[in-house]
């Protein structure tokens, strides 16, 4: 029995506020994450396992507007942010720090939070949601997690393989209580060379002005990662173990690596106790291990902190 016309168009009405909120509020949410340095919020591509460890897949670029132009980037970065898996909201932290920051021209920025095996069946179920939500995660295999007993060496020697379709100019490993101000950063590594390059904030010790980077974020050029994956003597010395930034500039200097040595000092810097330190010409700043830390990095940055707007439209309070 075929419904009578008045029915259908009722039941067509009662449907039409769903579909707009499809539109509104589920779609939008369904769409691939971008990189930084272009008009997106986000920062990765989805990550999925094959045998050895987890690869990118990358999902299609949004085409830009009609009539308007991508410039093509000088060069790209990619950031790995070593993280554990119980930090999640310092990684929410983290992820709008770099979301709400302006574009760096010029730059393809690449941002991936950096985990070891994941053993903890809670810690798997969890992390991969967040993977599947913000597509920004690469997780290792090829170690347990930790944070002085090789991870550092993982991800650098794991990087030129995981991208070998798509290699970067530079590689950064960076800590998860570092605030990077990407844009600055692009600016110090515009003009530099694209070869034998260690940069970051330079740790003097010995009489030498830089045997090593400071841990809070250093970067080097692909083909010093890609040394880094070949060289068998790392491994036979066992210089994985020990403190990550001090092996790292041990490996370069003997074996005569990262010639072309940047030191950031001060623009790379740690937090002070009082929190007074900051610089309006900050590269990177550290030891932001509290939310009220991070709280005064939004606020001396200007990261969207004027307040939240009343919305009593919205909601009531008695």
């Amino acid at each position: 029995m075929k419904p009578p016309a008045s029915s259908t168009a009722t039941s067509y009405l009662l449907l039409a506020p769903l579909a707009i909120l499809l539109l509104v509020f589920v779609l939008p949410s369904l769409r691939p994450w971008s990189r930084v340095g272009s008009d997106s919020d986000g920062l990765g591509i989805l990550c999925a396992r094959r045998t050895g460890g987890f690869v990118d897949v990358a999902a299609d670029a949004p085409a830009p507007p009609p009539g308007q132009t991508t410039r093509a980037a000088e060069f790209s970065l990619l950031v790995g942010v070593l993280t554990v898996p119980g930090r999640r909201e310092r990684r929410d932290i983290v992820r709008t720090a770099y979301a709400l920051q302006p574009a760096a021209e010029g730059a393809r920025v690449d941002v991936r939070f950096v985990f070891c095996r994941v053993t903890d069946p809670v810690d798997a179920a969890l992390l991969a949601v967040e993977a599947r939500r913000h597509g920004d995660v690469l997780v290792l295999d090829g170690c347990a997690e930790n944070m002085n007993d090789g991870k550092t060496y993982a991800y650098l020697s794991s990087v030129p393989r995981l991208f070998a379709a798509e290699p970067y100019d530079y590689v950064m490993k960076a800590d998860d209580d570092t605030y990077l101000r990407v844009a600055a950063l692009a600016g110090e590594l515009r003009g530099k060379p694209r070869h034998d390059v260690y940069l970051g904030y330079g740790y003097a010790m010995g009489g030498q002005p830089m045997p090593f980077m400071h841990g809070m974020g250093y970067v080097v050029s692909w083909d010093v990662a890609a040394w880094v994956a070949g060289a068998r003597e790392i491994l036979e010395r066992n210089d994985t173990l020990g403190p990550e930034d001090l092996m790292v500039g041990k490996w370069l200097n003997l074996a005569g690596r990262g010639r072309n040595r940047y030191d950031l000092k001060p623009r790379m810097y740690d937090l002070s106790w009082d929190m007074d330190n900051f610089r309006p010409d900050t590269v990177a700043v550290h030891t932001l291990k509290t939310n009220r830390r991070w709280a005064a990095a939004f606020r001396y940055f200007n990261v969207v902190t004027a307040g939240i707007t009343p919305s009593s439209e919205l909601y009531h309070l008695p």
